[in-house]
């Protein structure tokens, strides 16, 4: 009979992958990037588009600021604020809850790079942002050697 081996989730304190500067990292983009969409949001809905020419919306299927900025608070911020909390509460699925944010985020970059017709720098950050959050996921479950090697040896105390 095949023996299975224990799931460790990456939670400070209790796991054997992450160090907890992995975890205070993703806690920092995950923060960094919920503050974001919060503040742009409120900025498209009240606002105006934050000083962005509403022509920029012509060929799109919004005719104002407010459908893209309740995206932007419910989908980007929610996720992000879902992930934040799940982090903080050190709720096993945390992780899971980053990716997704994470992916959300490049998602909603993807999507208004292919409709707006300007770039902005500001597109740049925000992607770094969302791969960060992914990057920093893939730290917490443990994926470098050097972090595996050192949590090895904690074991064995």
């Amino acid at each position: 009979m095949a023996t299975s081996t224990p799931v460790h989730f990456a939670v400070p304190g209790t796991d054997t992958h992450a160090p907890r500067r992995w975890w205070v990292a993703l806690l920092v983009v995950g923060w960094f990037t919920l503050v974001s969409a919060v503040g742009g949001a409120l900025g498209l809905i009240f606002a105006n588009g934050m000083g962005m020419p509403i022509s920029w919306l012509v060929g799109t299927p919004f005719d104002s600021f407010l459908v893209p900025g309740l995206i932007l608070l419910l989908v980007v911020g929610g996720t992000q604020a879902n992930a934040v909390l799940l982090q903080h509460l050190r709720h096993p699925w945390y992780l899971a809850a980053a990716a997704i944010a994470g992916f959300g985020m490049l998602i909603w970059i993807f999507v208004e790079v292919a409709i707006l017709p300007g770039y902005s720098l500001l597109h740049t950050l925000y992607f770094g942002t969302g791969v960060l959050q992914l990057i920093g996921v893939l730290l917490c479950l443990g994926v470098l050697p050097t972090d595996r090697a050192a949590t090895a040896g904690a074991d064995k105390r």
